[in-house]
């Protein structure tokens, strides 16, 4: 089974061949990184690494065990009084197996029992319906708001933590 790490900064070789591989895949759901995201990837890890190290963010990948390849990343992100955003994608060879599910589902004990989290916001494009049934089938209740994300129409999503059992 894949493990969830929280990112370090020996991650970086293998979060950037992930992008990297991933991006037109990406691409097709979700608002694009931009050229400028993969020049300056170095600079922008070590920023992470420092909102990390600040508690205002939690990240994490999904690394396989045989090879150590990032399949996938999860992100909360604004954590204050109790609340953050989910942010998530997953490999397009990692698709289809559940290790989304699963891994919001084991993210939901660890913002209970290590982040302190209650709330969990996220945000999905109308043409992401991966991701919509991912946060629908892990108790994330749609809340009738439409954002933009990029430009791209989605919808918001909110999950209470305070009846996740581990």
């Amino acid at each position: 089974m894949p493990e969830l790490q929280r990112l370090r900064a020996d991650h970086a070789p293998a979060l950037l061949a992930f992008e990297r591989a991933n991006r037109a895949f990406f691409a097709a759901t979700v608002p694009d990184r931009g050229d400028d995201y993969f020049t300056g990837f170095a600079a922008r890890h070590e920023a992470l690494l420092a909102e990390q190290a600040a508690g205002t963010c939690h990240f994490h990948l999904l690394v396989a065990e045989d090879s150590g390849e990032v399949l996938g990343r999860f992100n909360l992100v604004d954590v204050a009084d109790g609340a953050a955003d989910l942010g998530f994608r997953l490999a397009e060879s990692a698709t289809g197996r559940g290790l989304a599910t699963s891994t919001v589902r084991r993210l939901f004990t660890l913002c209970s029992t290590t982040y302190a989290l209650t709330t969990l916001r996220a945000a999905a494009t109308v043409t992401n319906t991966a991701s919509r049934a991912v946060l629908t089938r892990t108790g994330f209740a749609p809340t009738g708001e439409e954002v933009l994300l990029s430009g791209k129409r989605g919808l918001a999503y909110l999950r209470e933590l305070s009846t996740v059992k581990p």
